[in-house]
């Protein structure tokens, strides 16, 4: 499945065949060159010809019938982003067929990010607010779903008659889980009693009937291992990128993350991955990229003087992949630690805190009573602590407790099934509104009624 795109204005062989790929591939009939679209036939040059491209609304003006489209995921940010909407499409492509699914992007290069993978739903590009809008009255969604808050979400919002869902991108306990901007949208979708507690702790004014509880439909999942099976011991180390600013800066990179490595690659019959965010590969921080590039060097030179040891850098791929044979997690405050909790509740867990305060931690991130903890004080045994770890598992029982505390006990499939129930209940509960809407509106507001 491809997209249809308003590439308008880019000019080029390589762009017009692009759009006739994306076009000829969509599944829906749609061939635009020699293609009766309504009374007559449209052909590609004859579009270009007015000056137009294969946006929605051009197509709607020479006869495009729509796909039918119950619900939007939206993505408004470049590609740096797009693991954002990418962990979300393997949630697409295992719906159970009562829900039709398609995507938007809002970047021209995110669009073509996309359309280079076999996508599960429809995909569209609206690079600007009139090509959105003209989208929404084209496609008519019953649901628009967020997975970040995109500035230019509130451009989507503008759209009254489709229900608005924030879903994120991950569960975790980072500053950024929660925003002001949550009052905006009809429901907001959590993992579980943490996120709504999170949300209680952060807003004021917040209703939270807004808020339901879907547990983490990706942890229902089941990935082929990306790593081979070991005799030795696999300790993960999946540091997260640097964040927007410094308060919502968790990662350990350029404060332990040499030493982590350089300590887990002494340990005796143990393997080391390296596994970091997307976003620490292409970090433009000097403190970031020299961390990165000493750990990668130390993973290299200790696979190259021990082959049979496995040592690997994973600089991309789904890192739930990789969970299934990990004995130890190495990880940041972030979703990673929290999908290790669900998928590995049985694997320690070594916690880092970059600002070194325990008692600020245990408040933000519940999760480090259930994990060692590596700051600037632990540093300094790191490799005796990861060893005892692999030999001794102490927080066992705290991390059962947490788990039920983070996502329900949500067993496998559960979340999903509760995911698409409460997309369905929130389609029907906006349809009811939108009815009374335009009651409204044709009636006029004054004069008031009795």
């Amino acid at each position: 499945m491809r997209a249809v795109s308003d590439l308008g204005g880019t000019s080029g062989g390589r762009m017009r065949a692009l759009r006739l790929r994306a076009a000829r591939s969509l599944g829906w009939r749609l061939q635009v060159a020699g293609t009766r679209l309504g009374a007559g036939a449209v052909t590609q040059g004859e579009i270009e010809a007015r000056g137009e491209s294969l946006d929605a609304s051009a197509l709607l003006r020479n006869g495009w019938t729509a796909p039918p489209i119950d619900a939007l995921f939206y993505f408004p940010d470049p590609p740096q982003k797009i693991y954002q909407i990418q962990q979300w499409l393997p949630v697409i492509a295992a719906h159970g067929g009562d829900i039709n699914f398609g995507i938007v992007t809002r970047v021209r290069t995110s669009w073509l990010e996309l359309m280079g993978s076999d996508l599960p739903a429809p995909s569209f590009l609206a690079a600007s607010l009139p090509s959105l809008m003209d989208l929404y009255q084209v496609l008519q969604p019953k649901a628009i779903i967020y997975p970040n808050n995109g500035i230019r979400n509130f451009q989507s919002l503008i759209w009254a008659e489709a229900a608005h869902i924030h879903v994120n991108h991950g569960e975790s306990d980072k500053v950024s889980m929660v925003s002001n901007q949550a009052k905006a949208y009809d429901r907001v979708f959590v993992a579980g009693e943490a996120a709504v507690r999170r949300h209680r702790a952060a807003l004021v004014d917040f209703d939270e009937f807004r808020l339901v509880k879907v547990g983490r439909p990706q942890l229902d999942l089941d990935p082929t291992p990306s790593i081979p099976a070991s005799q030795r011991r696999t300790v993960l180390y999946a540091p997260t990128w640097e964040g927007e600013d410094e308060r919502n800066n968790f990662t350990s990179l350029d404060h332990y993350g040499v030493a982590i490595i350089t300590a887990a690659l002494s340990l005796p019959d143990v393997r080391v991955v390296y596994k970091p965010h997307p976003r620490v590969v292409i970090s433009q921080q000097p403190a970031i990229a020299t961390a990165h590039d000493r750990v990668v060097a130390a993973i290299t030179a200790a696979q190259r003087t021990d082959p049979a040891a496995g040592h690997t850098y994973l600089p991309g791929g789904d890192i739930l992949a990789v969970f299934p044979r990990v004995d130890l997690l190495v990880s940041d405050i972030s979703s990673v630690g929290l999908d290790f909790l669900y998928a590995r509740v049985e694997a320690p867990i070594a916690l880092t805190d970059r600002r070194s305060d325990r008692a600020a931690l245990r408040r933000e991130a519940p999760l480090a009573a259930a994990a060692h903890v590596i700051d600037a004080d632990s540093i300094v045994t790191v490799q005796a602590d990861l060893a005892r770890l692999l030999d001794a598992d102490p927080y066992a029982a705290q991390r059962r407790e947490l788990r039920h505390f983070y996502f329900d006990d949500v067993a496998p499939g559960e979340s999903t099934k509760r995911f698409h129930e409460a997309l369905l209940a929130a389609i029907d509960e906006h349809r009811a509104g939108v009815v009374r809407m335009h009651e409204i509106a044709e009636r006029g507001t004054w004069p008031p009624l009795d």
